[in-house]
């Protein structure tokens, strides 16, 4: 028997919270346990309903999403849903804790999925919100100070923390350093082991504020790779 995902809903529109639930709860595996109207009743719901996932919207009145997800760090998983894409709200969700991001105006299925994948433990980020994160740090500053805490990755594990920040799946790791799904697993977790990481989506956070991606040096892993001449051009 297969326990149910259970999901916590967060919006201060009650239309939202209707439409959310109606869509969920037709959905295999998930089960919409609670509602909360804003953040200030975040924390009393997730004691009492005790989610797995909470459904985030960030802007609400007395306490917005940002600070609950603050709130709520090491007790349970939040998906910030929004109408708002603006890079500011993507780089403070992620910095408070959130496990990912999307629009409000997903298809279904993709929310659902984003449900049970962040319930599993990954991160996720719709693609488009990531390419724009990953733009943003590019267009600032490179950092001189690079962590303490990266020197205690390998070589290896550095190119694959690089290919995590561009927003690669593991399926896609592999195939970029010609290695099994197992073993990027193992080195991911490795890594999130080793720098002391929740998620992916704090890893990518961690490579772009360090500086260890760059411009122009995405497919300066691939160039090492052997037979990179085979692999496909970046569009």
């Amino acid at each position: 028997m297969t326990d149910h995902v259970r999901v916590l809903l967060v919006d201060d529109d009650a239309l939202v919270r209707s439409g959310l639930r109606l869509m969920l709860d037709g959905a295999a595996g998930l089960k919409v346990v609670g509602e909360a109207g804003d953040g200030s009743e975040v924390l009393a719901a997730v004691d009492r309903h005790r989610p797995d996932v909470i459904l985030m919207d960030i802007r609400m009145p007395r306490l917005d999403g940002l600070e609950a997800t603050r709130r709520l760090a090491g007790k349970t998983r939040v998906l910030v849903l929004t109408t708002f894409d603006l890079n500011e709200y993507v780089y403070e969700a992620l910095r408070a804790g959130a496990s990912g991001f999307l629009l409000k105006d997903a298809p279904a299925d993709q929310l659902v999925t984003a449900i049970r994948v962040v319930a599993a433990g990954e991160a996720l980020l719709a693609p488009s919100i990531t390419r724009r994160l990953i733009e943003e740090f590019a267009r600032r500053p490179p950092s001189n100070a690079r962590p303490a805490e990266l020197e205690a990755l390998s070589p290896r594990e550095l190119d694959v923390l690089r290919l995590v920040a561009r927003g690669l799946s593991n399926a896609e790791i592999a195939g970029e350093l010609y290695v099994g799904d197992a073993t990027v697993k193992t080195h991911v977790s490795r890594i999130l082991q080793k720098l002391s990481l929740r998620d992916r989506v704090q890893a990518v956070v961690l490579a772009y504020e360090s500086g260890l991606l760059q411009p122009g040096e995405a497919d300066s892993v691939r160039s090492r790779q052997p037979g990179s001449d085979r692999l496909r051009r970046s569009k």
